[in-house]
């Protein structure tokens, strides 16, 4: 079995009985490779921000239990130290996994983007939440504008969302 579909199974077990977290996070993953092959991503980079995509609320459970509400600081506060634990042993070098925690702990910042890993994370989960949330056309549209920033992520969400 290949590493993405053996991290979606430990996702799997990891939101046992949370089904809607469980799919959210395979339909941003979906997306994320989706974009990441269409921008033609080296393999390091697209193997980074695939990953990412499959454990970027992982924070969720541990905010929630610790916090009692599972809010974006919190997610990426708690989330790298809960990636890390999904991704021991699966063979990936030190750097991958770092760069993936660092990612999990960045994705609900908008600001500060410095690599193309995280501009498709952001675009992948807004992507998703949009239908998720029943995000209003206005904010969709405003989303488009301060978010997107690559061609694929953008023709993507234009399309599904007839922008």
């Amino acid at each position: 079995m290949n590493i993405e579909n053996t991290l979606l199974l430990r996702l799997n077990g990891y939101f046992s009985g949370d089904p809607r977290r469980i799919q959210h996070a395979a339909k941003v993953y979906l997306f994320a490779s989706l974009i990441a092959d269409g921008e033609h991503l080296d393999e390091k980079a697209r193997k980074a921000t695939v990953l990412a995509a499959i454990v970027h609320d992982v924070g969720i459970k541990v905010s929630e239990m610790k916090y009692g509400r599972c809010d974006g600081p919190l997610q990426e506060k708690e989330g790298p130290a809960e990636a890390e634990k999904l991704l021991a042993g699966l063979g990936l070098d030190d750097g991958i996994v770092t760069r993936i925690s660092f990612l999990v702990g960045h994705h609900h910042t908008y600001t500060g983007v410095d690599g193309i890993d995280w501009q498709i994370l952001l675009e992948a989960d807004f992507i998703v939440n949009a239908l998720e949330d029943g995000m209003p056309v206005q904010a969709m549209e405003s989303g488009l504008e301060r978010i997107f920033r690559t061609e694929t992520g953008k023709g993507i969400f234009r399309t599904m969302y007839s922008l």
